[in-house]
């Protein structure tokens, strides 16, 4: 009972309308795999097979390190019936909403920002945008498979402290400019494993590189989720993710040098950038409800919550230990649209 995701820095959801900051998590699902079907745990399978679960838009937006990982319920809708095609059906997605998320990654101040969010699968091939990056799935979606492999390029503008911040002494210590980054992201994700022949396990890892010359580094993101149907209308998902950087990313965005540290006041600090490092965690819940009925198609009511934790050298640096928090909260919520 897939449903894909849609949280993201500028996007609770993966919505992409403000800057934000790549390389993580999210919670991915498809509902398609439910068409034709009671969604209730413990009802029966219907008669006819169900088409296909719609592919698990993974991501790589934790807020681009503060994002619900992408992955907030959201149904493929369409026409049921269609028994003789071979690739699960087509299908587009939009979303809108708000989101509440930290200033910087590793901030104590908050920002409230507009997201939105689009989805599609088009013969077979998924693609998805989420936060500031755009992921496409280039292993086609077969009508009726249960165990769904996904393979694709993603590529992600990351913006975070591209702007103003709100803290003095991290604004003094000056913008970083916008960072293209390129990669690959890949997954597992299998429906019918524990409460329901509906519910859904997956697996998926998402790789970037800076190709722009700004950090000059990578970012690695693996991620677990689990989600499962309540019933027709209503959806839960849960899910887990790790977020491992680069030398240059922690040089570039957590350390400060001597004329940073005259700027703003904050001491040197060289931590970050010494080593590949675990720079962060996270664990979110994410729910749908449709209000026509059915999750598959039409308006549904979405939303969300992640908590991350900044770790060792990251949260160490003085923008994390002095002028931010090591904790880190998200909440968001919107109105999606299938068809």
């Amino acid at each position: 009972m897939p449903m894909p995701a849609l949280l993201s820095r500028l996007a609770l959801l993966a919505f992409a309308a403000a800057p934000v900051q790549a390389g993580a998590a999210g919670l991915g699902y498809d509902l398609d795999a439910l068409d034709g079907a009671e969604l209730a745990p413990g009802d029966a399978a219907p008669a006819a097979p169900p088409p296909a679960p719609l592919p698990v838009t993974t991501g790589a937006a934790l807020l681009q390190d503060s994002q619900i990982d992408e992955n907030i319920l959201l149904p493929a809708a369409g026409p049921d019936g269609d028994e003789g095609r071979k690739w699960a059906r087509d299908y587009f997605a939009v979303a809108a909403g708000v989101i509440s998320v930290p200033d910087y990654n590793g901030s104590d101040e908050r920002t409230i920002l507009p997201a939105f969010y689009l989805r599609g699968r088009v013969s077979g091939f998924a693609f998805s945008t989420r936060g500031t990056n755009f992921q496409v799935d280039l292993i086609r979606q077969r009508r009726g498979q249960k165990t769904d492999i996904k393979l694709g390029p993603i590529v992600n503008l990351r913006s975070d402290r591209s702007g103003s911040v709100k803290d003095p002494q991290v604004d003094a210590l000056g913008k970083r400019k916008l960072a293209v980054e390129l990669g690959l992201t890949a997954g597992i994700t299998h429906t019918g494993v524990v409460t329901s022949g509906y519910d859904q396990f997956g697996f998926r890892l998402v790789a970037l590189r800076d190709i722009s010359g700004r950090h000059g580094s990578w970012v690695v993101s693996p991620t677990l989720e689990y989600g499962t149907p309540l019933s027709k209308r209503a959806y839960i998902g849960v899910s887990g993710s790790m977020n491992l950087y680069g030398k240059g990313f922690g040089r570039h965005y957590f350390d400060i040098d001597a004329a940073g540290s005259a700027a703003s006041g904050l001491p040197v600090y060289e931590g970050a950038g010494r080593r590949a490092t675990l720079g962060k965690y996270t664990v979110g819940v994410a729910g749908a409800y449709g209000l026509s009925g059915d999750l598959r198609k039409g308006f549904v009511l979405i939303g969300g919550a992640q908590y991350g934790r900044v770790t060792g050298s990251y949260a160490d640096s003085p923008i994390v230990a002095r002028a931010g928090d090591a904790d880190q909260w998200l909440f968001g919520g919107g109105l999606a649209y299938q068809f």
